[in-house]
């Protein structure tokens, strides 16, 4: 039997499994929503005592050789949704799903939402590419080289831009059409001080090994206005980018400055390595967040409400963070412009094109090669698309944030 018909197979066992346990009407609706961005990668437990269908006491030996040969066959969206639909068919498929299936930084691909949160690739930069929608202010980031035509593009992450009368936040979601914090697809979000020049990671969960400090009477004075203890109830701040004034009104792009909290300059050391999580936090039960008494007060916590407790991030010790800047362009002569080589990638001429590498202190081991590595590189290529290609240590999320800054109002940089 071929591998595809095996797949076909196994999407027409799922109903019948879904009507076994709760735990199968809840993979239903995980496969779903599959085909508009990366399903949450949510483990749930299955009731006792209850069976998960036929295809769970299929033999592991055969079952490991199946999934292997899936990961290695579909390598790319729409494709690789076939390696969700293995992990949502039964507790025993998810396990060894999640096994083979590799993080970023080792395979380049991205399959689970947790991709979306680990560091790139160290070989080549993953590609996506940005669309903005000027009339309802979101930002829409894809997976892939450009546009295609037949939107079958792989959505990765969104983003709402909310101006402020202090500055602008940019909610970062799993989804296009919804961007509540009290909803399980949210992110973090980008904040922005009034003259945008400096903004604000904040991470929707702690990184990996990173000390946090935490301010106990903001935390009581939130947990009140929370609509469920499953709701993450704080924002990390793990990063912040400084876009340095332009007084004078000098000729010259932009210039800034991204602190990494959350990643050591050792990240990108010989044998170092970036934090990486494993799982997201836990999410909004899918019954509970259906609930129709629930869904006419959505607005407790939405984003005209009081803002989830906010902990700095602190890097232990003697642990430096990491520190992104911008390459510095050329100037050219016959253009009379300024120009960088986004080796294609870019296409049109902008303010917010930028290439980010590491500003290393020369006391550090760090080779050359690598201090002129481009660790995110953005830029504009039709009217409302920009190309976005990251690597490691940065995560997408980290990548997207950052490229949002770009698109706030700076009067007091150029």
């Amino acid at each position: 039997m071929s591998l595809k018909s095996i797949v076909r197979e196994l999407k027409e066992m799922r109903d019948g499994i879904g009507s076994i346990s709760r735990r199968g009407v809840e993979s239903k609706h995980w496969h779903s929503r599959m085909k508009s961005h990366i399903v949450p990668d949510v483990t749930v437990t299955p009731l006792e005592n209850i069976q998960q269908g036929p295809w769970a006491n299929l033999p592991p030996e055969l079952l490991l050789d199946i999934i292997r040969r899936i990961e290695e066959s579909e390598t790319s969206w729409p494709a690789r949704a076939v390696i969700v639909s293995c992990a949502s068919v039964c507790k025993s498929w998810r396990a060894v799903t999640k096994e083979i299936v590799k993080t970023p930084e080792q395979c380049g691909r991205l399959t689970f939402p947790i991709s979306l949160k680990q560091p790139g690739s160290r070989e080549s930069p993953i590609q996506c590419f940005i669309r903005r929608n000027r009339e309802t202010s979101t930002f829409l980031l894809y997976y892939g080289l450009v546009p295609s035509e037949n939107e079958t593009d792989k959505l990765l992450l969104a983003a709402k831009r909310i101006r402020r009368a202090t500055g602008t936040d940019f909610v970062i979601s799993l989804v296009a059409d919804e961007f509540s914090r009290s909803s399980s697809t949210y992110l973090g979000k980008l904040r922005s001080n009034f003259l945008g020049t400096k903004f604000t990671i904040y991470d929707s969960q702690p990184p990996c090994e990173a000390g946090i400090q935490r301010n106990s009477r903001s935390c009581r004075r939130f947990q009140s206005k929370q609509v469920s203890p499953r709701v993450p109830a704080c924002n990390y701040v793990v990063s912040t980018i400084a876009y340095e004034l332009n007084v004078l009104r000098s000729r010259g792009p932009r210039r800034m400055h991204c602190t990494m909290n959350s990643i050591p300059v050792s990240a990108i050391q010989e044998g170092g390595n970036a934090p990486t999580p494993t799982s997201l936090p836990q999410v909004i039960d899918e019954h509970f967040s259906s609930s129709p008494a629930l869904k006419g007060k959505g607005s407790v916590t939405d984003l005209n409400s009081a803002s989830p407790t906010e902990l700095p991030v602190q890097n232990q010790g003697s642990v430096e963070p990491l520190v992104l800047k911008n390459k510095a362009p050329r100037w050219h002569e016959q253009l009379q412009c300024w120009c960088l080589n986004f080796k294609g990638r870019v296409t049109v001429a902008s303010v917010k094109n930028f290439q980010l590498v590491a500003a290393i202190d020369p006391a550090h081991n760090v080779s050359a090669a690598e201090q002129e590595k481009v660790i995110l590189q953005f830029g504009k290529i039709g009217k409302d698309i920009f190309t976005m290609d990251y690597r490691y240590p940065l995560s997408a999320f980290q990548a997207f944030a950052i490229c949002l800054s770009s698109f706030d109002t700076k009067p007091a940089c150029e």
